[in-house]
């Protein structure tokens, strides 16, 4: 249960996939929080906001946005994808300073870099300089590709016992969402993690193979991965109504995980939490109803 003290912590993106765990970790920890969203009334029906003080801010509306960090002293920064992120979250960051936030933990991916050839890297590299400039106490959280975004090829895996990527034989550090916003949790409520980057990973890399094979494991049932050409992944991607310019970025997304640039490990979740990351077994043993 929330406690009744005032909160100084304000949680963006909190409906969607980390911010809703998140904002339940938070909520389990007795921890009050600030919650920024688009929607009064939509937010005040979602279960997991129970007992977190709503304001009304869109990232667009400076005003609105000052209004919701206004006697804040943590904030953690997460958008929804957009065309705009890149320029929305430097403008937070600056109304941050403002309004006297002292501690900002930021949602980056994991190789963020200014002269990477994948958008979404080079993007969230310039929101990371940006914030380090600005003089704030921070906190990057660098995660890898989500487990919980197979949960996209939900209907494919259901009715044919496929998933399709471009990611060849590469393996890839996947990790649990759960576990990033249980990093997320302990560097905006704990100490001594102003300053640090952290790479978040899984506990072990694995290519696209081997998690069909786990799946099938799982499921019991014959679940197989297929590579297909980058063109046909697009066309697939717009067809169910991605723009192009997120189709595209997707597409530079999954050639990043082909050329191997996304299987490291890293110990920083254990570090952080003082519990071990989820493994792939687990997640599919703990989703398999969504995937039937």
């Amino acid at each position: 249960m929330t406690n009744s003290t005032s909160p100084s912590i304000l949680l963006t993106g909190a409906t969607g996939t980390i911010g809703s765990e998140l904002a339940r970790q938070l909520a389990a920890k007795g921890v009050a929080f600030r919650v920024m969203v688009r929607s009064l009334e939509k937010a005040r029906s979602l279960p997991h906001l129970a007992g977190a003080e709503l304001v009304a801010g869109d990232f667009t509306d400076a005003a609105s946005v000052a209004r919701a960090l206004d006697g804040m002293e943590r904030a953690f920064l997460l958008t929804n994808s957009s065309e705009q992120a890149e320029s929305l979250q430097i403008g937070f960051v600056a109304l941050a300073r403002r309004a006297g936030v002292r501690h900002i933990v930021n949602v980056s991916q994991l190789a963020a870099s200014l002269d990477s050839p994948v958008r979404f890297l080079r993007y969230h590299a310039s929101v990371e300089q940006k914030i380090r400039e600005s003089g704030l106490a921070y906190t990057v959280l660098r995660p890898n590709l989500f487990m919980q975004a197979l949960l996209g090829f939900r209907d494919p895996i259901i009715n044919q016992g496929q998933f399709f990527a471009t990611a060849g034989e590469a393996a890839v550090s996947v990790v649990d969402v759960r576990d990033i916003a249980a990093v997320a949790a302990e560097t905006l409520t704990g100490r001594g993690h102003e300053g640090k980057t952290y790479d978040l990973t899984g506990p072990e890399a694995l290519t696209h193979p081997q998690l069909a094979a786990q799946l099938s494991e799982g499921l019991n049932r014959p679940i197989q991965y297929v590579d297909v050409p980058p063109s046909a992944l697009r066309q697939a991607l717009l067809s169910v109504g991605f723009p192009e310019w997120q189709a595209d970025g997707l597409l530079e997304d999954y050639a990043h995980y082909a050329r191997g640039e996304a299987s490291a490990v890293s110990s920083a979740i254990m570090e952080v939490t003082g519990q071990p990351p989820r493994n792939f077994r687990g997640f599919v043993r703990e989703y398999a109803a969504a995937f039937s």
